[in-house]
């Protein structure tokens, strides 16, 4: 039998507030354990919540960015359950009326595109943590935590494969990080993902039994545990097996999901409307305020770009993938006046490639625009060649200065003269009689290689294209 995987996601964006969602304490991460737990997180008799103006101000952004419904009035209810990291025994969340109503959020996997429906987003409260790994045969509760402001965006089950479900994850990271909601720093837990799995026969429009994979914090991870899932449950079911409704834990050291209560049900919470929090309105004026205070979104500044600057549509979704990219390619190419897809290129190239080796942001490139773009100038105006940019980037990152006092100090301006060229050609066909003869039978290969030994007797510096236009008039 065939089958298909169902896979639908429910991701908790720690929100950018100094303060906590009800409360005035700190949201700082890194403190010493239990130091922001304030009387509010720990739910001390007599304290009353007051909800945070500016967690709500980023629920609507992540509205408008999605193209959701924002309800006009939405309600806090108590979510019941008892852990030893939630004080109170219920969580402050939204049930039947969440802010956020129905959006999507369009992904790209491989060549095809795909529309993912997101059903809601609602604000809450979050739980605090329990710290197992500092004590032996103890845990220890942190409830510094306890009272973050989170937005829980909830997807359709409208992914098939561990591919889309990664692709859609990436997506939503990059949009709250380039909407300025969130910090998406998913070692310090800002940005978590719970992802349903289920499987069912392909053709079937009947959905299978899921089970809910919780916490997720690296997108690595997602698609080593929705891979293995994937094949645990079909390999039960092909055996006899049922599946049973569950909350599941994954494992990176044994690459496997494991079993850890049984999933509870919406009933299981007991909700009721939150009585010491009035209902949320937001009104129509409030959301036009929001709207003009939006950047550009990724898909619209794409279009621009492609429109703008003559990018393809690779390079374009490449370089709005970040908004940190996408503003240092705006600066660079300013700077540079020239050809757009040569800034791209770089950026997408050399550039990338080098922070992704040294694990830096964009934000903490050594090799700044204006650097960069002082650069290109150079390869531009063929004072150097693409090759010699290569070494001159790499003495930029160190430190060494910008384009221009590198290529002075180490010598590196590349030949353009005819006669200097011309020099070196002549003494390179006549050190290599025998490659000159293999190009004249028809090995078009040699010329290659005739080329080659004049950039390396001009030490790199001989300007490729005349290189070229020269061998070929004395090999005519």
């Amino acid at each position: 039998m065939q089958w298909e995987v169902v896979i639908g996601l429910e991701t908790h964006a720690q929100l950018q507030t100094n303060t906590k969602i009800f409360s005035g304490a700190s949201t700082a991460f890194g403190a010493a354990p239990n130091t922001q737990a304030c009387e509010v997180s720990i739910a001390l008799p007599g304290v009353l919540p007051v909800l945070n103006k500016e967690a709500v101000h980023c629920a609507v952004k992540f509205g408008l960015a999605i193209n959701a419904e924002i309800a006009p009035r939405s309600v806090f209810a108590r979510k019941n359950y008892f852990y030893p990291d939630l004080p109170k025994g219920y969580q402050i969340s939204q049930y039947e009326l969440p802010v956020v109503g129905k959006g999507s959020l369009t992904i790209q996997v491989g060549d095809s595109e795909k529309t993912i429906r997101i059903t809601r987003a609602h604000l809450e409260e979050d739980a605090g943590k329990s710290v197992h790994e500092d004590f032996h045969g103890m845990t220890g509760i942190d409830l510094n935590r306890a009272g973050t402001p989170l937005l829980e965006i909830v997807s359709e089950p409208d992914m098939r494969s561990a591919a889309e479900a990664v692709a859609y994850a990436k997506k939503l990271h990059e949009l709250v990080q380039w909407i300025g909601i969130c910090d998406g720093n998913m070692q310090e837990g800002s940005f978590r993902c719970d992802v349903n799995v289920s499987v069912r026969p392909k053709g079937s429009d009947k959905l299978g039994t899921r089970r809910e994979i919780k916490n997720l914090n690296s997108f690595r991870f997602m698609q080593q545990a929705i891979e293995y899932e994937t094949r645990w449950q079909i390999e039960t079911l092909e055996d006899g097996g049922t599946i049973q409704q569950a909350t599941v834990l994954f494992d990176p050291e044994t690459g496997e999901t494991r079993a850890m209560r049984s999933k509870e049900e919406a009933n299981d919470y007991r909700y009721f409307p939150d009585p010491d929090l009035l209902p949320l309105e937001i009104t129509s004026d409030y959301i036009s305020d929001v709207k003009q205070s939006m950047p550009e979104l990724p898909e619209a500044m794409k279009a621009r770009f492609e429109q703008e600057y003559g990018l393809p549509a690779y390079d374009a979704s490449t370089i709005t993938s970040s908004r940190g990219f996408a503003d240092y390619f705006v600066s660079a190419t300013a700077a540079f006046g020239g050809e757009a897809k040569l800034v791209a290129n770089w950026l997408m190239g050399t550039l990338a490639a080098k922070l992704n080796e040294e694990g830096l942001d964009i934000s903490a490139s050594p090799v700044s625009p204006d650097h960069l773009a002082g650069l290109l100038k150079r390869i531009q105006d063929g004072t150097i060649s693409n090759k010699i940019a290569k070494e001159v980037f790499d003495a930029m990152w160190t430190g060494e200065g910008d384009a221009d006092a590198i290529i002075e100090s180490k010598g590196l301006k590349q030949v353009s003269d005819a006669g200097a060229i011309e020099k070196i050609v002549d003494e390179v066909l006549a050190a290599n009689a025998a490659m000159v003869a293999e190009y004249k039978s028809g090995k078009e290969k040699a010329f290659n290689g005739l080329v080659g030994q004049v950039m390396k007797a001009s030490k790199g510096k001989a300007n490729p294209a005349q290189v070229n236009e020269i061998l070929k008039q004395k090999l005519a």
